[in-house]
């Protein structure tokens, strides 16, 4: 079927582990069932602050949401049999607050062989409109696409224990056009016209659907937003969310209720893979109107979420408070190199999340309207109650860190802030951060220039970095970011975990999420600044960040986790403790 034949507006178409139930026979007697999958968290290259999954292949966040108990809930593309992409099922990990994560069984099976469970999202059905849950408020309904090779169409399953067990639809698929290319349902509930919204990918007509319907199973095809912004080889991945917009973006804690104007807008996110400005995947963002049916951008231009390489089909969390901002998750790998990275052959996984991210817009450039991005409160994860090193004077000076073995996770937070810094035509000097291996002499470095021929651009450069050979893996990233001329001040927060690096510019006006996998491990932190004017003011402080697995640590010192247990000890990467 052509696909103009389907897109007519009106037409209707049709810390608890928990057991596991399914409802329909699995093929495959390799993937478990009924327990979480074991996994070894103690690895040189693993993440200690980012999700990671137990074993295996693990790609797009699905179905984030806030159940009525206060549990975020993150599934994810996950083949549970190998280290590359394909068996596709809906892993599924819990966490009261979005640092320890709690692995659960997997949520969402395949039916039959051939068939795969692609990405989608999950909401909390409150009123029963699906008619799943009688007396019942709290039922969640997960919308994804099922893949085969003859086509791939929506599907809807629900859960009557919070989201732990699903039972397929019997009138499954909800949404079928005859399609090979039509995935990643994103749903919504939009209040003011008392419908769920459907986006969804026609993803090589660089066409987003829009859908509504009164209750997740019957839905009418309403409009379509199509070819905007970057097309690369396809759309993946949307996401449609109000969203609030700041007030002030240069106050302290920009992003809180206080700075928000009292109406939202909406966003509208779209992933393309092929075809990053890098290379590979991306994810690219569209400030806009919505009125129950149809999206409106404010304009035209192209906006990237993140400036890095590492950061692709970036999820929303549903049914979070109607005063919180929104919340995030994005998978923190490139697709030009995530099948391949060593993390597969060393530590029996691959990929990894961004930390979460709270989120608004604000209009802060000539550009318009900007998506604003900060990792969730890191306060209450650091490893002492003072910083491990400070400096509130640093000036022209450096600032030396020997952290491999205060700090046993490997991860820090590190905060920068440049003050009185004068006009663009004076201003002068670089600062610069630098990673180091004490072992390997490897190095991971960012940097900022302040003034010259890149005045204002802001570098990564993960070259020096030896543990994997590829020739997409980009080794260096930039970004301008001009320094607000009404206050002189420039800040940089920057988050590193093993393997992982987030980058977060001026309160988040920009960020970047970069990966990197060295041969020993990075211990030791230096912060440099040099040809600073006269009176420019340097504040620095250093943070160690606890592990996320640590606590619940079972059998001290095996390395298992299981259900999310796990050990400390860290190993390098040939596995030694």
């Amino acid at each position: 079927m052509l696909l103009s034949s389907v897109l007519i507006p009106g037409a209707s178409v049709l810390r608890v582990v928990h057991a596991q139930s399914f409802t329909a026979s699995y093929l495959e007697p390799s993937v478990p069932t009924g327990a979480p999958i074991a996994g070894d968290y103690s690895g040189a290259l693993r993440p200690q602050i980012h999700f990671s999954p137990p074993q295996h292949f693990m790609n797009d966040p699905c179905g984030l949401h806030l159940d009525p108990s206060g549990i975020y809930h993150m599934y994810y593309q996950y083949n549970p049999t190998g280290n590359i992409a394909g068996n596709q099922h809906w892993g599924h990990a819990t966490s009261e607050d979005l640092f320890h994560w709690t692995n659960q069984p997997i949520a969402i099976y395949p039916g039959a062989d051939g068939e795969a469970i692609f990405t989608g999202s999950a909401v909390i059905d409150v009123n029963n409109t699906s008619g799943f849950f009688p007396n019942q408020t709290n039922g969640v309904v997960a919308i994804y696409t099922l893949n085969t090779a003859q086509e791939e169409v929506q599907e809807v399953a629900y859960s009557a224990d919070g989201g732990y067990t699903f039972t397929k639809y019997l009138h499954n698929p909800v949404i079928s056009v005859n399609s090979t290319q039509f995935r990643d349902p994103k749903v919504i509930w939009h209040a003011a016209t008392s419908s769920w919204v459907m986006v969804v990918s026609y993803a090589q007509a660089f066409t987003i659907g829009i859908y509504t319907s009164p209750n997740l199973t019957n839905w009418t095809h309403a409009s379509n937003f199509t070819h905007a912004g970057l097309l690369g080889l396809q759309y993946e991945c949307p996401n449609l969310v109000p969203i609030p917009t700041i007030l002030n973006a240069s106050v302290p804690f920009a992003l809180s209720s206080a700075n928000f104007a009292p109406e939202n807008m909406y966003v509208l996110l779209v992933s393309i893979n092929p075809g990053a400005p890098l290379g590979g995947s991306i994810t690219q963002y569209f400030p806009g109107s919505f009125n129950g049916t149809h999206f409106i951008p404010v304009d035209s231009a192209a906006r990237i979420a993140d400036f890095g390489k590492d950061n692709y089909a970036g999820q929303f969390f549903s049914d979070m408070p109607s005063t919180a901002p929104p919340l995030s998750v994005a998978w923190a790998s490139n697709w030009q190199y995530a099948q391949s990275v060593p993390t597969g052959p060393l530590e029996n996984f691959r990929s990894a999340m961004t930390l979460p991210r709270i989120n608004a817009l604000a209009n802060i450039t000539s550009v318009g309207y900007d998506l604003v991005s900060i990792p969730s409160d890191l306060r209450g994860r650091y490893t002492t109650t003072l910083p491990l090193a400070a400096n509130t004077s640093l000036g022209n000076g450096s600032l030396l860190l020997d952290y491999g073995a205060s700090v046993p996770s490997g991860a820090l937070y590190l905060a920068l802030d440049v003050t009185s810094i004068p006009s663009s035509a004076t201003a002068t000097g670089t600062a610069n951060i630098t990673f180091l291996s004490s072992v390997t002499g490897e190095s991971l470095r960012g940097g900022f220039f302040l003034g010259g021929p890149n005045q204002y651009d802001f570098f990564i450069d993960r070259g020096r970095v030896r543990g994997f050979e590829n020739p997409f893996f980009t080794d260096k990233v930039s970004v301008n970011n001009p320094v607000d001329p009404d206050t002189g001040i420039w800040r940089l927060e920057m988050v590193i975990d093993r393997s992982i690096l987030e980058v977060f510019l001026d309160g988040g006006q920009r960020s970047a999420t970069t990966s990197f996998f060295s041969e020993g491990e990075l211990d030791t932190l230096m912060v440099s600044t040099e040809g600073l004017n006269e009176g420019i003011g340097v504040s620095v402080q250093v943070w160690g960040l606890q592990s996320a697995w640590v606590a619940e640590e079972v059998g001290w010192g095996n390395g298992s986790v299981a259900g999310n247990l796990t050990q400390m000890a860290r190993r390098d990467v040939w596995g030694h403790l």
